[in-house]
Order: C-alpha cells, then sequence, then structure tokens
C-alpha cells in the first residue's frame, strides 16, 4: 500500500482560464459590478499609499462611482486599419463615469465630483485597461473641472486595475451572477 500524497504537495487544481467563467462580456454589466465595487478598492489603494508617521491626513476618499455613460468620443480622424482582420471589438470600449470623493482638512469637510473616462479592451482571458483620462472637479462652486490628464496610474486607475485583475481571477463571480439575475 503505497502512501498517499500529502495535501500541500499535490498538484493544484488548474486556473481558471476562461472569460465566460469569470468577467462579464457585456460592456453595461462589467461597468455595473465595476462601479459598485470601484469605492472599496479605490479607498484601499488610499490606505496602502498613506505613511503611518504623518500626523495630518491629506487624501481624500471616494465616497460612490456612477453615472456610466457608453457614448464613445471621437479619438480624430478616421483611418485605415493597418491589418484587414482588425475587427469592431478590437477597438478600444470607452467609459464615462463619476466618482464623488470627499476630504477632511482643518475641520472642513470638502467634496468633489471628478469625471473619468476608461478606455477598455477585451481580450482572450479577460477586459484590460488601455488608457484612462480624469478630469478632477472643484471643491467651490462655479469652478471648472481641470483639464483632463491621463490618469492610469491615479488612484481610481490602479482601483481600476486591480479589480480587473480579481475579475479575471474569478473571486467577484457571485457579485456578476447577482447582476445577471436583476429583473
Amino acid at each position: 500500500m503505497s502512501p498517499s500524497p500529502h495535501p500541500l504537495l499535490s498538484p493544484s487544481p488548474p486556473l481558471k482560464t476562461s472569460q465566460s467563467q469569470t468577467c462579464p462580456a457585456e460592456l453595461e454589466t462589467l461597468t455595473s459590478v465595476l462601479l459598485k465595487d470601484l469605492p472599496g478598492y479605490a479607498n484601499r489603494v488610499i490606505q496602502r499609499a498613506r505613511r503611518l508617521e504623518r500626523t495630518v491626513d491629506n487624501f481624500s476618499y471616494v465616497v460612490v462611482a456612477g453615472k456610466p455613460e457608453f457614448e464613445p468620443l471621437p479619438l480624430g480622424p478616421t483611418q485605415p486599419h493597418s491589418s484587414a482582420s482588425q475587427t469592431q471589438e478590437e477597438e478600444p470600449q470607452q467609459v464615462f463615469f463619476t466618482t464623488l470623493e470627499r476630504s477632511y482638512r482643518r475641520g472642513k469637510v470638502l467634496e468633489s465630483q471628478n469625471f473619468h473616462r476608461l478606455f477598455l479592451i477585451q481580450t482572450a482571458d479577460g477586459w484590460r485597461l488601455v488608457t484612462m483620462f480624469s478630469q478632477i472637479g472643484s471643491s467651490q462652486q462655479g469652478r471648472s473641472p481641470t483639464p483632463p490628464r491621463e490618469s492610469s496610474n491615479s488612484v481610481i486607475g490602479q482601483a481600476v486595475n486591480i479589480w480587473l485583475r480579481d475579475c479575471r481571477a474569478g473571486t467577484i463571480k457571485d457579485q456578476v451572477k447577482a447582476i445577471n439575475q436583476l429583473p
């Protein structure tokens, strides 16, 4: 009788690679779940970036993300594709959304509405962030938001990338299932 292998030494089950088992293929469904989770992901990015020795907290906190729009902005003059096999699905998909962020400074609560445009592409293993642009709103009435700037490495950009990674890994599938069961 041969001894059975130790459970830690036995082969691990294969990783999920099929996107259909994890992330939604439909951009609207993906965005719905992403925006519900985004404040929590963004606030964890903020907390990891904090210096514990600081006595003054100058960080904003993401309260809510929402108002998705899927109407793409024109990206410039139409140019012929370099490859005849390239299809519309290979073009980055655009999602516009807003975040409400709050900070506390000198005993005052400051809120700003910020504007984000994601460019996502669907690959064989799931959705990926191509780039992102953001405009920061002002906490003062009547002031315009900042001009758009590339923000893939911002708190929101990092949170989107981490969420997409988790989605591809299948860790949010219960939330996706709940969204798919809504009437």
